[in-house]
């Protein structure tokens, strides 16, 4: 690493000291894809779109006392690891993190290595990098994908908040670097094409489509794709309805629009009432934002790594928590285990208790918050968790910890929550084993599946 003798050094405080640049050596990627490097005086530096082994020029943007964040100027020597991103937003949208690295041979390595830095510095547990599951798709593979809306200077877009001209309505991502700028995209290369071709579609008659959408600052657009191909448009954070209806005869191949308000609470619907999702043996309503994986090649390998994992279910109780439509407990109840689905999202359950009628099986499944409802249901031979990116709030660790749980099975999002609740739960439970799974090509997010079992 070489220090460049001609920066302006920086104080160490919150404060907005004058421009510093820097020549820097990448040492590896870390949590939300930042390149990582270390400074001779002591301080790392986070630096977005680097990759390791790689010598390069910074300009510092944020200043703590153990950290710098910092913006790419230019590679001076340039990494074999490193690829030209195929995204032409890639150097400004915030919605992808590794697309400068060639996906098999290093951003699942990079997913691993993430993982297990999680568990030592987070949960003070030392484990290998787990197996990483690479998706079929590299890209094309999510069917839901959402964009936000903005009112913003002409040319903001690129960079320049004070661009002259009049303001305009923009659509897409927010800049990874000024998350207060969004950038128009004309497609998203991670979506599936059906998806693509609604937004083109509405994209080309814009000022019509502004007018058709409802009041609010900030809309957030999520359009998702069913397994035949359907396109649904959620509207999130409406203060008003618009006129959903002119959104459909704008995009021909748009099946259905729903409005919601900032709860998520659904106003209108126009079109279909729900998109039919196939999964297997089932056929799922979605409406809104029902929550579904949006990687279905990766995430029909969880849930078959889920199900081995849980063994022979026959007589056992098992309680699957964010159980979402039910699909893994519907299941497991065919194969004679005694299940018990919590889930908060009530357009989920009530969906999945119209699948147990449908089947003729029983599953005792409830709506509401997994804190409350699961030390109403154990004990249990095993506990499925699949929380949300916060991880599990307090009250279902102090249930897991009291109750009599043989076995917990935790699906989670983000490697540092999983294992901030790991080492809560360590009291009781040893770490069995983890694997990870990518469900999401090109960004820093990946899936990671662990089973702990009870002390004796």
């Amino acid at each position: 690493m070489q220090k460049n003798d001609n920066k302006t050094d920086p104080p160490a405080s919150t404060g907005k000291p004058g421009p510093a640049t820097d020549i820097l050596q990448i040492d590896s990627v870390v949590a939300g894809g930042d390149g990582l490097a270390r400074h001779p005086d002591g301080f790392v530096v986070f630096i977005p779109r680097t990759a390791p082994g790689e010598q390069v020029e910074v300009e510092y943007t944020e200043f703590r006392r153990q950290w710098r964040r910092a913006r790419l100027l230019r590679v001076i020597e340039s990494s074999s690891k490193r690829r030209d991103p195929p995204c032409p937003y890639y150097d400004r949208c915030g919605g992808c993190q590794l697309q400068h690295l060639d996906y098999a041979s290093e951003q699942l390595p990079v997913k691993a290595t993430i993982i297990a830095d999680a568990f030592r510095r987070i949960g003070k547990i030392e484990i290998e990098p787990p197996a990483v599951l690479a998706s079929p798709k590299e890209f094309g593979y999510r069917n839901r994908v959402s964009l936000v809306t903005g009112k913003q200077p002409a040319g903001a877009a690129d960079g320049d908040k004070n661009a002259p001209g009049s303001s305009k309505v923009t659509a897409g991502y927010h800049r990874f670097d000024d998350p207060g700028v969004l950038v128009e995209v004309e497609q998203c290369l991670l979506a599936e094409s059906p998806i693509n071709e609604v937004w083109a579609a509405l994209r080309a008659a814009w000022d019509r489509t502004v007018k058709c959408l409802p009041p609010g600052p900030e809309l957030r657009l999520t359009f998702r794709v069913s397994s035949s191909n359907a396109v649904g448009l959620a509207i999130e954070g409406c203060r008003g309805k618009g006129h959903p209806e002119g959104l459909l005869e704008l995009a021909g191949n748009l099946a259905a629009v729903w409005l919601l308000n900032r709860r998520g609470d659904i106003l209108e619907k126009v079109g279909v009432p729900a998109l039919e999702e196939q999964i297997g043996s089932f056929v799922v309503p979605l409406a809104g934002t029902a929550f579904l994986q949006i990687n279905r090649d990766v995430a029909a390998r969880l849930d078959a790594h889920v199900r081995e994992l849980c063994g022979p279910v026959e007589d056992k109780c098992i309680i699957d928590a964010y159980c979402g439509f039910g699909l893994r407990a519907l299941d497991l109840a065919k194969l004679g285990a005694s299940v018990t689905g919590i889930e908060r999202d009530r357009h989920a359950v009530n969906a999945a208790k119209r699948l147990a009628r449908q089947m003729g099986t029983s599953v005792n499944f409830m709506a509401g918050d997994v804190e409350y409802n699961l030390k109403q249901v154990v004990p249990a031979d095993t506990v499925i968790l699949n929380p949300p990116r916060h991880g599990v709030a307090g009250p279902v660790i102090d249930t897991l910890l009291r109750r009599e749980v043989t076995q917990v099975i935790y699906v989670s999002c983000n490697p540092a929550t999983l294992a901030r609740d790991v080492q809560r739960l360590s009291a009781s439970f040893r770490l069995e084993s983890l694997r990870a799974f990518d469900l999401f090509p090109q960004t820093a997010h990946v899936e990671t599946v662990a089973v702990l079992n009870r002390l004796s």
